[in-house]
């Protein structure tokens, strides 16, 4: 499943490996992409959006709704 986010507080590299990171704590296998830019998060993963947008916040970033 593709899941698409729309998240404010990214900025840097270090918020790109973050948020990767907290994601495929969740799912080893997600694929995960990041557009700083555009403030978005792109996954491909077996976790529903709930989860994904908990584990983004998790990190201390808005994921709008």
């Amino acid at each position: 499943m593709t899941i698409e986010l729309e998240v404010r507080g990214m900025s840097c590299a270090h918020c790109v490996r973050a948020v990767t990171q907290a994601i495929r704590e969740r799912d080893p296998g997600a694929a995960v992409t990041v557009d700083l830019a555009a403030g978005k998060v792109r996954a491909e993963t077996t976790l529903p959006r709930a989860a994904v947008a908990a584990a983004v916040a998790g990190e201390g970033y808005e994921v709008a709704d």
